[in-house]
């Protein structure tokens, strides 16, 4: 087509249900309450599995993985309609329209495939009773739930490149609540004989194969079942079965029974509102079908609710979810790990204290200047100065997750910590470890933005575009840190608790389990790669871009004013990067945990330190706000 005839499309309107104003506050609130008891119905499955040591089976763990899918998979669409709703703005930029999409695939498949490996399951537990525990082994089983989530990404990937490639003209009205791949198709004015393709070989692939893979699962299934002589043993075999079956029925049906009267009715908000049904009814029901059909479900689930408020005091290794079936005897209930910290010498000890307090009490100091120097300076309110509020938060909350416990086990001589304790310490580090690595990224988009699009700034970084890349940190930072703790459940820990470091380092303690740690080491590589390297590269590609747009600039002062903008994040950036790399390629390096520990003090406990000496030193701006903060007159 020749380009006058299309344009780039920029947004997308999602229409939803109903244009009336009156109905949608009844919309908000149904569809409110439909996902707050999706996500809690989901969870409380992840964590009764996770806490119950009787429910560490391959099903079970299947399901956990299946109750996560459901989260994921209601979270990629309801959200943005429940802030359509609220906003009366049914608007959505064509990148969030491709990374819904993007994700909508992955788990709509991921569903679908780790329902197969289900049925597989049940087929081998009652197809192969005897065989069942050497087929279905932790490897395995991870192996079977990594492959579904490989498979779903690389279909859902070449699904949404190949959208890339086409035009929309001026119709950019989707009649749907989300960006539905088939209708968005319908809206293209290029070429879509390619996409379809793909679409239907990808469904061909990833969906019928898989369901024809049930259906042999349970043709099998049945033929043994029909074998067994006594009505008892029939019904007990089944019973393993009916939970599974009603979701895989509940699934497929309403999957089915959607494209079915979309493909009989020319009507879209029909289809809409059929498919409610499969992306919001199914995974809200699941915890239901799996509660309410299953004893085991149902005791874990109330050992789990009884086990709450004590979980803070103590965990037994229960709680370790046993994926490898080892025997008893293999392990033993641990409730406390050792933080052999830096030295064991008494005379150091108070050197050590008096140093790391002053160092927290200065970097919590510093960061809550910034803070507040930001907060009460309109002169700040800029977004470089909103993402450094925010990393000035984050680093308070950094080293306030491992620090308070350091001096606290230094001054009662006492090096416990309890697993629980272990595990929330963990969590948190992670998580804003993660979010320091993201806002460091989105303070340098910021950077290259001013400097390279002047013109644009405003119009590109809106408050609302601030707080959704402040929002998009946090949420990604949340899951990875959940993901990995929540793998570090499924281990089970021996004698060995000593942990030769001053806080509760992933790497550490994944080094004292006595399973295979061969899925927690792929993740933690994986996540490592992906967030860390992904940032990382995001930082080096915005300042290759200044770099080049500095070069441009003809007056010395003018390159010097557009490079002085940059200089305290590049400072910031080189010593957070440099210190964590420095630790791990020394750890890697060297085989002494001790001088890790030790190493790894530059980037916990120093870099959240030196970051407002950096920003207040190097930026007459901060040091204004700061003068009006403590009273000094300004010069």
């Amino acid at each position: 087509m020749e380009s006058g005839n299309q344009t780039r499309a920029s947004e997308f309107l999602l229409l939803g249900f109903s244009a009336k104003s009156d109905i949608q506050f009844v919309l908000f609130g149904l569809f409110l309450s439909t996902y707050l008891v999706t996500v809690t119905g989901n969870l409380l499955i992840i964590l009764a599995i996770c806490s119950d040591s009787l429910l560490h089976t391959p099903m079970y763990f299947f399901l956990s993985n299946l109750s996560l899918a459901d989260i994921c998979f209601t979270s990629t669409t309801v959200p943005k309609m429940l802030w359509n709703t609220q906003t009366q703005r049914k608007l959505i930029t064509c990148a969030g329209c491709l990374s819904q999409i993007f994700f909508f695939i992955v788990f709509g498949c991921l569903d679908n495939l780790l329902l197969t490996a289900m049925a597989y399951d049940r087929f081998v537990a009652i197809c192969h009773p005897l065989h069942y525990s050497i087929i279905m082994n932790g490897q395995f089983c991870g192996l079977l739930a990594l492959g579904s989530w490989c498979l779903s990404i690389m279909g859902s990937l070449l699904e949404t490149l190949t959208l890339l490639r086409l035009s929309f003209c001026t119709n950019v009205e989707i009649p749907h609540f989300f960006c539905d791949l088939p209708e968005v198709l319908k809206l293209a004015c290029s070429d879509t004989f390619v996409n379809t393709v793909v679409v239907y070989s990808a469904t061909g692939i990833l969906a019928v194969i898989p369901f024809n893979g049930i259906l042999l699962s349970y043709y099998q299934i049945v033929s043994s079942i029909l074998n067994i002589s006594s009505a008892t043993g029939k019904y007990k075999a089944f019973s393993t079965c009916g939970s599974h079956l009603s979701v895989v029925s509940l699934f497929y049906g309403t999957g089915l029974g959607v494209y079915l009267s979309s493909a009989a009715t020319s009507s879209s908000r029909t289809s809409l509102v059929a498919s409610v049904m499969y992306t919001i009814v199914t995974p809200m029901l699941n915890p239901f079908i799996y509660s309410l059909r299953n004893r085991d479900m149902k005791g874990a689930l109330r050992r789990f609710l009884s086990r709450v408020v004590p979980l803070s005091g103590g965990v037994s290794g229960g709680v370790l979810c046993n994926l490898q079936h080892m025997k008893p005897g293999n392990d033993t209930h641990i409730s406390e790990f050792f933080l052999l910290g830096f030295s064991e010498g008494l005379e150091l000890q108070p050197l050590i204290f008096g140093l790391f307090l002053s160092m927290y009490l200065i970097t919590v100091f510093g960061n809550l200047l910034i803070i507040l120097a930001i907060s009460s300076d309109s002169h700040l309110h800029t977004p470089m100065y909103f993402f450094l509020a925010n990393l000035s938060f984050v680093d308070i909350c950094f080293t306030s997750t491992t620090v308070p416990k350091m001096l606290v086990n230094i001054q009662t001589q006492r090096k416990v910590i309890t697993y629980a304790g272990c595990i929330t310490q963990m969590y948190f580090f992670l998580l804003f470890a993660g979010l320091d690595n993201f806002l460091l990224a989105v303070m340098a988009y910021d950077r290259f933005v001013a400097i390279c699009h002047p013109l644009h700034y405003t119009i590109i970084m809106k408050p609302i575009f601030c707080g959704l890349l402040v929002l998009v940190s946090w949420t990604v930072s949340t899951l990875n840190s959940l993901l990995q703790t929540l793998m570090m459940l499924w281990l089970s820990f021996c004698t060995q608790v000593e942990i030769p470091h001053f806080f509760c380092e992933i790497n550490q303690v994944a080094q004292l389990a006595c399973s295979d740690t061969f899925l927690n080491d792929m993740v933690m590589h994986f996540a490592a790669g992906l967030l860390g390297g992904a940032s990382l590269a995001g930082i080096l590609y915005s300042y290759s871009k200044i770099v080049s747009s500095i070069r441009g600039i003809s007056s010395a002062q003018g390159k010097y004013k557009a490079f002085s903008t940059c200089a305290s994040h590049l400072s910031v950036v080189s010593l957070f990067y440099c210190t964590v790399l420095g630790v791990y390629l020394g750890s890697a390096a060297t085989q002494s945990s001790r001088s890790s520990a030790t190493a790894s003090v530059m980037y916990t406990v120093v870099t959240p330190m030196l970051n407002p000496f950096i920003y207040s030193l190097r930026n007459r701006d901060i040091k204004r706000a700061l003068k009006r903060i403590v009273g000094v007159p300004g010069t």
